[in-house]
């Protein structure tokens, strides 16, 4: 079983989530995504197993929030796309992947529903 999380080491959540993982035993594929910033396929591929659009998995009060205007209801879902990989930020964490599905770590056990 091959496990990933996308991490950012500066993120209480996503350190109490990779830790959590770790204490089942479970040794994480570990992408630190503000360096390895995914592409477009990739997290087309996440908001799919995710079930959500890109502006649910967008960090809302990140400040490139407000000044890149992605609260405009017009842009599209490629346009949010495009703005993540931009700024990477702006992608909420931490997101865990395994066989095929995803869950972001909001309480860190929920990733625990996909193991």
């Amino acid at each position: 079983m091959t496990v990933t999380i996308y991490h950012n080491p500066r993120c209480s959540k996503s350190r109490q989530t990779l830790a959590l993982l770790e204490e089942r035993g479970i040794k994480p594929v570990i992408k630190e995504y503000l360096n390895d910033v995914p592409d477009k396929e990739e997290l087309n591929n996440i908001l799919a197993m995710l079930s959500k659009s890109p502006r649910d998995l967008m960090r809302k009060n990140e400040s490139e929030y407000k000044e890149n205007g992605l609260d405009d209801i017009s842009l599209s879902d490629d346009d949010l796309i495009q703005a993540m990989i931009n700024a990477p930020k702006l992608i909420e964490r931490p997101i865990v992947i395994c066989n095929g599905k995803a869950s972001i770590g909001r309480p860190p056990e929920s990733v625990l529903d996909i193991l």
